[in-house]
């Protein structure tokens, strides 16, 4: 028999960079596919999501202002950082999920390589979506793809590692900031991810992790005047329905749930969720002319 005592880890929210305890005090028990017991989770309050908006804010504006090649580097190092903590993830996937090791190691696989994908789209979609328009007149008009602000993610409540990593990497990839709720049944994935997040280059705030009760810490940020934008990946049909209410308090862009099963997290992820938190500014400037023969340029 072993001599040694086992070691539970304890798991906490990801907030400006560090790892809080809820402000509450409060948690919630875990379990895996049969019922067996995991960890404790913080279960968030209406406190840590106003701290989570603080943070994003924050951190938007040198996040956004910092050049696509960066943040491709960055983001690719978060991948890097996954890769060297596979065995972890397919682990805490397979608990989650009730896979078996290979069916979870190929979810962890693909989320990997997920992440790498909209890392190297970080300095490709301005070229996608944005260019010159021909008008009328002697100006130039260029359009440019700009990050929304803030945005909230509910997490998809079943895939919780592919389908989190879906959501969460064209949010950032894009320049926005990003405040995440965690599945609520899964969190573990999701608040390991923080740990990654944390030890890269990722500037602290860029993503917020919180887990708890869905319905209860999105509420407030669906009503939050700070908040730019939200996911509802993760909302069922009534309470999607109850956050798109508040957020029009103050126009927030909403992009609705997604009719995704679990296998359709494994479809080609395209460009539609960067394009959906993308504001596109336009920029008139005068041609001129070049010397004597009146010609522009």
């Amino acid at each position: 028999m072993s001599d040694r005592l086992s070691v539970f880890k304890t798991y906490k929210l990801y907030v400006g960079g560090k790892f809080p305890r809820s402000e509450s005090g409060r948690v919630y028990e875990v379990t895996d596919a049969k019922g067996k017991w995991l960890a404790n989770a913080p279960q968030s309050s209406r406190k840590d999501a106003r701290d989570a908006v603080v943070a994003a804010r924050k951190a938007f504006g040198a996040w956004s202002g910092a050049t696509a090649y960066n943040r491709g580097q960055i983001l690719y190092r978060i991948a890097e950082m996954l890769e060297g903590r596979r065995e972890q993830y397919v682990r805490e996937v397979a608990e989650a999920e009730g896979l078996s090791k290979s069916k979870a190691a190929a979810q962890v696989d693909a989320a990997i390589d997920r992440w790498v994908w909209y890392a190297g789209w970080t300095d490709k979609i301005a070229q996608v979506v944005g260019g010159g328009n021909p008008v009328a007149g002697p100006y130039f008009n260029l359009s440019s793809p700009e990050p929304t602000g803030v945005v909230v993610v509910l997490a998809p409540q079943k895939s919780s590692f592919l389908g989190l990593v879906s959501v969460l990497a064209p949010v950032i990839a894009t320049g926005n900031t990003a405040i995440v709720i965690a599945s609520e049944k899964s969190p573990l994935p999701a608040l390991s991810l923080g740990e990654v997040l944390a030890t890269s280059d990722l500037p602290g705030g860029v993503v917020n992790i919180l887990s708890g009760r869905t319905a209860e810490i999105a509420a407030p940020l669906a009503s939050h005047q700070d908040v730019n934008a939200i996911d509802l990946a993760g909302a069922d049909e009534t309470l999607a329905k109850e956050l798109e209410i508040a957020a029009a308090d103050n126009l927030k862009r909403v992009l609705r749930p997604q009719p995704v099963d679990d296998a359709g997290w494994w479809a080609a992820p395209g460009t539609d969720r960067m394009t959906a938190f993308l504001e596109t500014k336009t920029v008139w400037h005068p041609t001129g002319s070049l010397g004597a023969s009146g010609s522009s340029y």
